[in-house]
């Protein structure tokens, strides 16, 4: 049974209910996000031109660098929070299941860290 009690509805309350929010906010504005990095990346700019200079010009920016942290963000909490239903669903010994959640929460948190630093010390 889905930690989302079933076929996708709406769970009653509490902390299931708010990352059932959270995943249809992030999910509709990662599809924005997303799109709007394919169409720059992809069908504005050649591969050809897309280096180390391009990404420094870019990110001298700190608009673009708050647009590439904010889709960071959201995909790596979208997805962990995807794998953590995956986890209670799947997951029905407590033991195993402490272990699996706390090794996604220590990797997102990594992800997180490691992410966060990249975009706030990189050179532009």
């Amino acid at each position: 049974m889905s930690a989302y009690g079933g076929g996708g509805s709406r769970p009653a309350g509490g902390f299931e209910l708010w990352t059932w929010f959270f995943m249809r906010v992030s999910g509709l504005l990662l599809i924005f996000l997303v799109l709007g990095h394919l169409y720059i990346m992809h069908i504005l700019n050649s591969v050809e031109v897309i280096n180390y200079d391009f990404v420094a010009r870019r990110w001298a920016n700190i608009g673009w660098r708050t647009y590439d942290w904010l889709l960071l963000m959201l995909a790596l909490f979208h997805g962990a929070n995807g794998i953590r239903v995956i986890i209670d669903d799947y997951a029905h010994r407590p033991a195993w299941r402490t272990f699996w959640l706390t090794l996604l929460y220590v990797i997102t948190g990594g992800l997180v860290v490691l992410g966060t630093i990249v975009l706030v010390t990189f050179k532009a």
